[in-house]
């Protein structure tokens, strides 16, 4: 209380000073922008290699479909680090450094001995995989998918170290470290693709070929910074190691929710592209004639070409918002471990302030420089503006909805409140997201409108709306307390 005013002092927390939090942020972010850009500069460039406009078209559909797979994969690590993240970033601000040291060396192990697993799944079952989701794609497409996924699919491994590593330094503020990995990655993307694409001439397989070796450095990057006895976390590749069931319980704790949650999240955006794919759009009026490289009539699916550019540029759009869920995990893991629920729920505001700051300015830079984004692509005029009116569409949801719905489940995990997370991400994704989109795209119940890719995107934008309401009301609710076990100690 000040005594000549009688009013409250203003409580300052100093656990990240907003010099810090920038330094957190920032890299996390230019981070984000960076791997988001590997499966855009793929598609990019192959949509204008030399060919024919179908082999292009085909190529690149190939490589956008694949890259679905991909990422639900790849969601499974990064739930995993995500969990060993959370851990870690709550026991640094407990101050137990050699408990967050154990859980680091459990967490890498974990993941790469998940990530090996996963790999040798996908190179065996390859053409199954791929049967299942995009089975009654055009033949050259599908030959084109599966060298795709069988490169790509190696450098699982390597995603997956890069996650964990990755998540252990910025648990320890050293977002710096992951962000130069992933412009490494960016760098040699692009230039491998050019040299494999244009001067080789390798087709989908030379934008294989340039992800996998664009991954493999960054993780070994990473891994050798990750051993540093100067950090405050560090992990000692060559020492004796066993599992400690305690810590991995710990892990999978709020790993398993995290992976069921953005693996089942996933898959929904891969079946709600599967369902732009169908044959109803891949001939009649949706399609455009083309003479292929062996001078045989086929259709080019304009409505998939312009999901794919309208997903790749999406995604742009959101590594901001993206990018400061992740930095939650630290600056609440860390506010929680601390113990004071007052300090925890400043830094709730603080990260949803800057989330909507943040969003709204790249969401409108987006909007402004869509019509040149989308001209870049080697697609038909068609395509590009389908991807323009579903841009627009989900542009103007993503203003209001994207922090409600992707910044909060954020901060809610890092209070280990995975659960309530889980159930609602994935109860919307099939009630909105997947069902909206099957109604509006499908041909398969008579009466309902064939709205191909932007039915996809009415689903899409009506799950952020139902994730803003319910993930809010959770927030302002408190109820994560009880999960990030600060109900306990204020009773």
């Amino acid at each position: 209380m000040n005594k000549q005013t009688g009013t409250l002092a203003q409580k300052k927390y100093t656990l990240f000073t907003p010099r810090q939090l920038l330094w957190l942020i920032v890299p996390i972010v230019i981070e984000q922008i960076f791997s988001t850009s590997l499966g855009f500069v793929d598609s990019l460039l192959v949509s204008n290699m030399p060919g024919t406009e179908a082999l292009r078209s085909n190529a690149s559909n190939a490589i956008g479909n694949v890259d679905y797979i991909n990422h639900f994969i790849i969601q499974l690590f990064s739930a995993f680090a995500t969990g060993g993240s959370i851990v870690t970033s709550q026991m640094l601000g407990a101050g137990d450094k050699e408990g967050a040291n154990k859980v680091a060396k459990q967490l890498l192990m974990l993941v790469t001995f998940l990530s090996l697993g996963i790999c040798g799944v996908c190179l065996i079952l390859n053409r199954p995989i791929l049967r299942l989701f995009y089975g009654n794609v055009a033949d050259s497409t599908f030959a084109y998918q599966r060298t795709y996924f069988y490169v790509t699919a190696a450098s699982f491994p390597f995603i997956g170290v890069f996650n964990a590593a990755a998540a252990l330094l910025r648990a320890q503020r050293k977002s710096v470290s992951s962000m130069t990995s992933a412009a490494m990655s960016c760098t040699m993307n692009i230039v491998l693709d050019a040299f494999f694409l244009f001067v080789l001439k390798l087709g989908v397989l030379g934008a294989a070929l340039a992800t996998l070796f664009c991954r493999i450095i960054p993780a070994v990057y990473l891994l050798y910074l990750l051993q540093n006895k100067r950090n405050t976390v560090s992990v000692r590749l060559f020492e004796r190691f066993r599992f400690d069931p305690q810590m991995l319980h710990a892990i999978l704790k709020l790993a398993i929710p995290s992976g069921v949650e953005s693996s089942l999240f996933q898959l929904g955006k891969l079946f709600t592209n599967t369902f732009v794919n169908i044959g109803v759009y891949a001939t009649g009026p949706h399609s455009l004639p083309r003479v292929n490289e062996a001078g045989e009539l086929i259709h080019i699916n304009i409505q998939a070409n312009g999901n794919t550019i309208a997903n790749q540029v999406n995604n742009f759009s959101s590594v901001v918002g993206s990018g400061i869920g992740t930095a939650c995990l630290t600056v609440i893991g860390q506010s929680v471990g601390a113990g004071d629920p007052d300090q925890v729920r400043h830094y709730m505001k603080r990260m949803l302030i800057l989330s909507y700051i943040a969003n709204g300015i790249c969401v409108g830079l987006i909007l402004l420089f869509m019509p040149a984004i989308t001209d870049l692509y080697g697609y038909t005029e068609e395509a590009k503006e389908i991807a323009r009116h579903c841009l627009r569409f989900c542009l103007s949801f993503q203003f209001i909805t994207y922090p409600l719905s992707f910044t909060i489940p954020g901060i809610l995990k890092a209070t280990s409140d995975v659960k309530y997370v889980m159930w609602v991400a994935v109860t919307s994704m099939f009630v909105t997201r997947v069902g909206l989109a099957f109604l509006l795209t499908t041909d398969l119940i008579p009466g309902m409108p064939q709205l191909g890719a932007f039915g996809y995107w009415v689903g899409m934008c009506s799950d952020w709306v139902v994730r803003s309401v319910f993930f809010s009301a959770r927030l302002l609710s408190g109820r994560w307390r009880r999960a990030s076990g600060l109900l306990k100690e204020q009773q």
